[in-house]
């Protein structure tokens, strides 16, 4: 059975009206035209809908039984092909998966979970462990947001600059490190840990010791920042990793931190989502929460701005890098 979905919104307008010029203003078409349509209608279901009473139509027993769900059917189908829906964060239901480096997730997890719960109560967040590079799953939808330190290649995966974190090289309380000048040669010399979750015992901080003609030591890898924070914290292996989302997690396990003896380049965040999202106005929410969530990251708060202790520091939105 073919059915005209455009009879259902002639439909609404003539149980609304109760007239077939009355009908055709409210559509912007012909008499006639809304005519022909009460004809098909009456054809389809089997039934007059209004009859002529008078001088004026009235509609039937079926037609006032159908009226309100006729009417709720057609402001459905507006609001589901509609370009510009209204986003109701009070009734979103939904579930997002954000998949984030666990140095991002331990940084930022908490302010972006209580921030989503704060405003639309009804999501739910799934915070996924970043199993590896998967462009895949970002096209199947099975991850709504990701952490990246690289823009992608691929056209339909959308990119945002969130932010640009420094290097800094974290070590135990009394390391030798701590003591004099850091000076390269000193640095090169130490032994090193670097984070890698396949393993990596090489990273570009060995290109910079390179270019000087020096040579580091790497004898472990971590898979994640907070293993490798705390083997730091327990050996004299040395660490260097980004500042800021690694800031709360060296500060509560008390690591001493040291500027790098040498130039490093600086580390670009990325939030990557796939261009299918690019119009859905709860993703567009949630994307800019978590950037203005992870941009807080990157601005440390003035003396009027500290929370009183035991709070959370609230997300502070700074308008930095577009996106792609």
């Amino acid at each position: 059975m073919q059915l005209d979905l455009n009879l259902l919104t002639a439909l609404d307008a003539l149980l609304e009206e109760g007239s077939v010029s009355g009908a055709a203003a409210r559509l912007h078409v012909t008499a006639p035209a809304m005519s022909r349509s009460l004809g098909r209608i009456r054809k389809a279901t089997g039934d007059q809908i209004l009859i002529r009473t008078g001088r004026s139509m009235v509609p039937t027993t079926r037609a006032l039984a159908m009226r309100a769900q006729v009417h709720a059917l057609v402001q459905q189908a507006q609001q589901l092909l509609s370009a510009q829906q209204e986003l109701d964060l009070a009734t979103l239901d939904r579930v997002f998966t954000v998949r984030w480096h666990d140095a991002l997730t331990a940084a930022c997890g908490t302010a972006l979970t209580t921030a989503v719960h704060h405003q639309a109560p009804g999501v739910r967040l799934r915070l996924s462990a970043e199993p590896g590079r998967d462009d895949a799953e970002l096209r199947r939808g099975e991850v709504d947001l990701e952490s990246s330190s690289s823009a992608p290649t691929l056209p339909d995966i959308r990119h945002r600059l969130v932010g640009r974190d420094r290097l800094v090289v974290a070590v135990r309380p009394g390391h030798p490190l701590t003591e004099g000048p850091l000076s390269p040669k000193r640095y090169a010399a130490a032994e090193h840990l670097t984070v890698s979750r396949r393993g990596s015992l090489r990273d570009p901080i060995d290109d910079a010791l390179t270019t000087r003609g020096l040579e580091r030591r790497v004898v472990a890898a971590g898979p994640t920042a907070a293993f490798a924070l705390q083997l730091a914290l327990d050996t004299d292996l040395v660490v260097t990793l980004p500042d800021a989302v690694t800031r709360t997690a060296r500060e509560q396990l008390g690591l001493a931190t040291l500027p790098p003896p040498l130039p490093l380049p600086d580390v670009p965040l990325y939030l990557l989502w796939h261009h299918s999202y690019d119009n859905d106005r709860a993703h567009t929410w949630l994307r800019d929460l978590a950037t203005e969530t992870v941009r807080a990251l990157f601005t440390p708060p003035t003396a009027s701005q500290q929370p009183p202790k035991g709070r959370m520091r609230p997300c502070v939105d700074r308008h930095g890098p577009g996106e792609a």
